[in-house]
């Protein structure tokens, strides 16, 4: 199921929504650019900064310290949420946040909307390095901290409809779907490959695809529990 768009408008508009698709837009711009020579110092080039400015989780852990980190290892998770592994990495994630995002941040504010996204991929980065303490694979994108956007926006528009692509086989449609169907059927999705993920790193296997799936889940709780810490109150009537 693709989601592309719902039925919930914005009293506001959304800039800083807008604001996160630009600068992650830029940023893999410049990423892509390191490589379009084509040849092996660029290919270098682009991997080195897939590596200087994604949260490498046994960088955080200390048990991979490099000499003379730059950036500190805590400011990657910042950096890493606007880091893409390729146009389809960046499009997926992008298409989610234009979707959810604003309503979300007309809930809860600009300023608040902000600190909700950051702190969601925070809390994303955590879910996986609990889980992988000594991984030397960088984390990259903006999924954990979207994440924390699909959990809010699942608890305040449980029953938005979201015109939705669904395709099964030769079977494609464009369907209106309640959002808890779109977004309860995401977060199961990623708590089964996450679970698939974890039985085979614990059997010594490997190709579960390099997607965190664990961030994902830890950023979509830290959307949830993050909600109620960060949404306005309303004002008593006097």
């Amino acid at each position: 199921m693709i989601p592309l768009k719902d039925d919930v408008p914005s009293r506001t508009a959304p800039f800083v929504t807008v604001s996160l698709i630009v600068l992650n837009v830029l940023v893999f711009l410049y990423q892509f650019s390191l490589s379009m020579a084509g040849d092996a110092a660029s290919a270098k080039a682009a991997e080195e900064f897939v590596y200087e400015f994604g949260a490498i989780p046994c960088r955080l852990t200390g048990s991979c310290p490099t000499p003379g980190d730059f950036p500190a290892p805590i400011v990657t998770v910042l950096t890493s949420m606007f880091v893409h592994g390729g146009v389809f990495h960046l499009g997926g994630n992008m298409l989610y946040l234009w979707i959810f995002g604003d309503n979300v941040e007309d809930t809860l504010g600009h300023g608040r909307f902000l600190v909700f996204y950051t702190l969601s991929g925070f809390g994303a980065a955590a879910a996986q390095i609990a889980m992988d303490p000594g991984s030397s694979v960088p984390m990259v994108g903006a999924s954990g901290a979207i994440s924390g956007v699909l959990g809010a926006y699942l608890l305040l528009f449980p029953y938005a409809s979201v015109l939705t692509l669904v395709t099964f086989g030769f079977f494609i449609r464009f369907i209106q779907i309640p959002a808890v169907l779109v977004l309860g059927f995401w977060i199961v999705v990623q708590f089964l490959n996450g679970y698939l993920s974890h039985v085979a790193a614990a059997a010594g296997q490997t190709g579960t695809g390099g997607v965190a799936w664990f961030a994902h889940i830890g950023g979509f709780v830290a959307g949830v529990l993050l909600l109620f810490l960060l949404r306005p109150r309303p004002r008593a009537r006097l």
